[in-house]
């Protein structure tokens, strides 16, 4: 059982809380806004766009939030110019993180995204220090009571997955990043509930951790997913379950 696996399903069991916090439309909004930006207003042609639409209509956002976002990143209107950073550090116990940002301000991002690794026995480190250790793959996650294993094998297979695992309560359907679209839309289609996901960092190792190093991480991770700037996190932990329990 990897660590980002775990570390997944404790993001499956509080998505539902980021939501009513409305922290889960804030960062889809910019991450819509970015890709806008980068590749162009069309879906159909603009990839990590369209991938963000359909993550922002499965989390239920109103069409014209996603409407204004688009506009704001092609510059039809007016809207705050973000900056994508990746960070990397070392947490306690030697696990690798990695993490995402989407910033209007990156010295203050940094200093802060610091001041939160060193909070909790980890430290900042230099870019490409720990990039090394993670593969990026779309990962796609579908509660275990609301399909067949078997169903939803074939019809992730059928649609370009390259994997389907289970981890606790969860089922994941691992995908190469370009895949993760229409693998997501297919499984839509074909009527299969719940579906969450994105393109993230998966862990070719894990680093097993205990006691107080595993408390210390499931904090720093947890502090720098609320970030406000931060859209993801990546770690190569592994740490007993009841640990992961009492988080979620």
């Amino acid at each position: 059982m990897s660590g980002h696996s775990k570390w997944s399903s404790i993001k499956h069991k509080k998505a539902a809380k980021d939501a009513k916090r409305g922290k889960l439309f804030t960062k889809l909004i910019k991450e819509i806004t970015v890709a806008a930006r980068m590749g162009g207003g069309d879906i159909n042609a603009n990839p990590r766009l369209r991938t963000a639409v359909l993550t922002a209509r499965a989390a239920s956002m109103p069409g014209d939030n996603i409407e204004r976002a688009v506009k704001k990143g092609t510059g039809e209107i007016e809207g705050v110019t973000y900056e994508e950073i990746h960070y990397e550090g070392y947490g306690p116990g030697g696990a690798a993180i990695m993490v995402q940002v989407l910033t209007d301000n990156k010295n203050r991002t940094v200093q802060e995204i610091r001041h939160l690794f060193a909070k909790h026995g980890g430290n900042l480190g230099e870019n490409g220090c720990v990039a090394w250790m993670f593969d990026k793959k779309g990962l796609i996650t579908v509660d275990k009571v609301k399909i067949e294993e078997d169903r939803l094998i074939s019809l992730a297979l059928d649609a370009g997955a390259e994997d389907v695992r289970e981890e606790g309560g969860l089922f994941e359907i691992v995908t190469r990043p370009e895949d993760f679209g229409k693998v997501r839309e297919h499984l839509q289609r074909q009527g299969v509930p719940g579906l969450e996901g994105q393109v993230t960092m998966i862990p070719k190792n894990t680093v097993a951790l205990a006691g107080a190093s595993a408390e210390q991480i499931l904090k720093l991770t947890e502090e720098l997913e609320d970030h406000d700037d931060v859209q993801s996190v990546a770690a190569n932990f592994d740490i007993p379950d009841e640990l992961l329990e009492k988080a979620s």
